[in-house]
């Protein structure tokens, strides 16, 4: 057997395993020439950071993005912090951010002495509510973090004029958004900056990883200098001084040429990837209109300006009891679903680091009733077909 197909034969095996006893929930995307890159890697000079295969996602990112700069980080959440250094967040200043998120969009404003404020979501999307920034902004607010939930798109026409009137920053948490849009802009091309994340468990993955999109001129400069721990290195690099040494703060904010090869097979494979998870977000999306029309459960929406990436298909049931009894069933018929964040508002570090404006009515209700449905590049036709049905069984019963 080619020594290039081992690991698939192997991933195949570990599938076809697992997809015998149960539809698993999540199971990372294969891409075809991820051994071969991976192998070049290996013969190649450089094995650390800004090698060629660094260069080589750089080039696609920049190019998808149509950013000014595109940095490949160890992980959405380190280039989230490399956005709070590139804007000088710190003691004293506010980041408005919604409370229905993951930890890392929080942490990093904590970290840096800041402080969070939470706010409402929009009930038809799950995201931050412009309604509710306003309602927030003080003289010590810097930023807005608007989160893209489930690779849909926020609001961001309104989102960006809130800034413009009120001077601030935004820093768009795409890290569920590659491969989606809003108004025909990627998400992640908007604001000021964007994190992006590459993780196991999102549509493109390395395994950890992530990319800080900057599409503002005055963070360039700066951004090489951050991501280089600080140093000059990359005027070195480019031959405008005889030596680097450390000029500013910085820190480690580059990933290995191993980790990159593999990403890259995976942007390249982009598309072939999402197809399958677009069909089966249409699948569940299609099957569960009349259990919906029941009154049983409400499906996730996508406003008409988004173009979605299928990365979540979640549905809205009628009260907490029922997701979980819900979620039970389909567990016991071999059907792994999950629920989502608690929200940080409610967290114990949220009550502790942070604030919220609001009453936070929408986030605590909806939080509660929402159960995510498997979704992966693996999942076959008659694996959300069977999802449906037996959501449908649950409801007869």
């Amino acid at each position: 057997m080619p020594r290039r197909n081992t690991l698939f034969f192997v991933l195949d095996i570990i599938s076809h395993y697992y997809a015998a006893m149960t539809i698993p929930f999540n199971i990372p995307p294969h891409s075809e020439n991820a051994l071969k890159y991976i192998e070049n890697s290996f013969r190649g000079s450089k094995l650390s950071g800004d090698g060629d295969y660094n260069k080589k996602c750089v080039h696609w990112l920049n190019n998808y993005f149509k950013s000014k700069l595109s940095v490949v980080t160890p992980s959405c959440t380190s280039a989230l912090e490399m956005s709070m250094l590139l804007a000088d967040i710190g003691p004293g200043d506010e980041v408005i951010l919604p409370s229905y998120t993951f930890s890392s969009t929080a942490n990093a404003v904590v970290i840096f002495g800041a402080i969070p404020v939470f706010v409402d979501i929009e009930p038809d999307t799950m995201n931050i509510s412009p309604a509710e920034i306003k309602k927030a902004i003080t003289p010590k607010t810097k930023m807005i973090m608007p989160v893209h939930y489930a690779g849909v798109g926020c609001k961001m026409d309104e989102i960006m004029a809130i800034a413009q009137e009120h001077s601030l920053i935004v820093v768009e948490d795409a890290a569920q958004g590659m491969l989606a849009s809003y108004k025909n802009k990627p998400l992640g091309a908007i604001g000021h900056m964007s994190a992006v994340s590459f993780h196991d468990t999102k549509n493109i993955v390395c395994g950890e990883g992530g990319c800080l999109v900057i599409n503002d001129d005055k963070f360039l400069a700066r951004a090489e200098i951050i991501r280089d721990k600080g140093t000059n290195r990359q005027k070195f690099l480019n031959g405008q001084v005889d030596k680097y040494t450390w000029v500013d703060k910085g820190s480690s904010y580059l990933i290995s040429e191993v980790t990159a090869a593999f990403l890259l097979a995976q942007l390249e494979d982009s598309q072939q990837i999402t197809l399958p998870r677009l069909s089966a977000w249409a699948t569940y999306h299609n099957g569960l209109k009349q259990i919906e029309e029941k009154g049983h459960l409400k499906r996730m929406s996508i406003p008409k300006e988004c173009l979605g990436n299928a990365h979540i298909y979640y549905i809205l049931l009628n009260s907490q009891d029922d997701r979980n009894k819900l979620a039970q069933f389909l567990k016991n018929e071999g059907i792994m679903t999950t629920s989502h964040y608690v929200p940080l508002h409610s967290a114990p570090a949220g009550r502790s680091f942070g604030r919220f404006v609001g009453d936070m009515n929408i986030t605590d209700d909806l939080s509660n009733r929402l159960l995510r449905l498997p979704m992966h590049s693996h999942l076959k036709n008659e694996d959300t077909l069977t999802v449906v049905n037996k959501i449908n069984l649950f409801f007869q019963n």
